[in-house]
């Protein structure tokens, strides 16, 4: 598995479009620093550069430097990441590319503790763009052979493995603790 996550990110390097497996289902991601690969993904995604991205991380500390400062026990609920996955939408830097944010003044973000997500953003160091492996409105991937004709060879690198829940993660507000998205 390990030169297969080497591939997937020297592919992130290049400024290209990986696919991979989630605790949900197919993400598709990019380095969310690199806007023409950032717009590219929403362009093969066909979705509104408005409604913002989920970064995904191995760790809080990966996505910590893009937030606004937090309470301790906003830090404490959002780092604890239970068994089912959560996304969190968190007040984000102004400097935050409006690709990430959209419209908004926040961040959604997600730790994954899928092993394959996980050991790809330690490998590249930080975190990854985090969309559903879909075009926008359809239902998401939750196998390569989805992924592949979805995107009919447009995507830079499909990393195998197995999906969790092939639901996606439920969505809270990270300061209130309010369910925003059911899963």
């Amino acid at each position: 598995m390990n030169w297969k996550i080497r591939e997937a990110v020297r592919q992130l390097e290049d400024g290209g479009i990986i696919a991979y497996p989630t605790e949900t289902v197919y993400g598709l991601g990019c380095d969310p620093f690199n806007g023409a690969a950032v717009l590219h993904l929403l362009a093969l995604k066909q979705r509104d550069i408005q409604q913002g991205l989920v970064l995904l991380g191995s760790s809080f500390a990966q996505l910590e430097p893009l937030l606004l400062p937090l309470t301790p026990a906003v830090k404490k609920r959002v780092a604890k990441t239970g068994p089912a996955p959560t996304t969190w939408v968190l007040p984000c830097l102004p400097a935050v590319p409006a690709w990430l944010s959209g419209k908004h003044n926040s961040l959604a973000i997600r730790i994954t503790r899928h092993p394959v997500a996980a050991a790809l953003c330690k490998r590249w160091g930080g975190p990854l763009v985090s969309t559903s492996a879909n075009l926008h409105g359809k239902r998401p991937a939750n196998n390569p052979l989805a992924v592949r004709k979805a995107f009919n060879g447009q995507l830079d690198y499909i990393l195998h493995g197995d999906c969790g829940s092939g639901r996606p993660s439920e969505i809270r507000d990270g300061i209130s603790g309010k369910i925003l998205r059911n899963r």
